[in-house]
């Protein structure tokens, strides 16, 4: 007879997958002015977010060309560029993010295949 006071190993998971789901994402997309391939990331990163992590995101986006110290000090040198500061770990994703399923393991949102 299993003691009630210990978890079983579902018991385990299951919280820690409900804990991942009501994580804050914090992702930082930096962008040069608004080119096409700017304005297009921010659009399909908007539309995942939106889709996946709606309600626990927080995105901010820096245009390098306007705050080139805060790239600096990230050692930004593509745009545009994801940072994903929170859940750890971190994570950099280059490119116009229309692959979405490269987004999406990116953000540790599908498992690697």
């Amino acid at each position: 007879m299993p003691d009630s006071g210990k978890q079983t190993t579902t018991q385990k998971f299951e919280e820690a997958l409900a804990r991942r789901r009501s994580e804050k994402y914090v992702l930082r997309l930096y962008i040069t002015g608004m080119t096409i391939r700017s304005s297009e990331a921010i659009q399909n990163l908007r539309a995942i977010c939106e889709t996946y992590l709606k309600g626990r995101y927080e995105l901010e986006v820096v245009d390098i060309s306007q705050n080139t110290n805060m790239a600096q000090d990230e050692q930004i040198i593509a745009a545009p560029t994801l940072l994903k500061k929170l859940p750890l770990p971190l994570r950099r994703l280059v490119g116009d993010l229309s692959n979405k399923e490269r987004v999406l393991v990116g953000l540790d949102l599908r498992p690697k295949n």
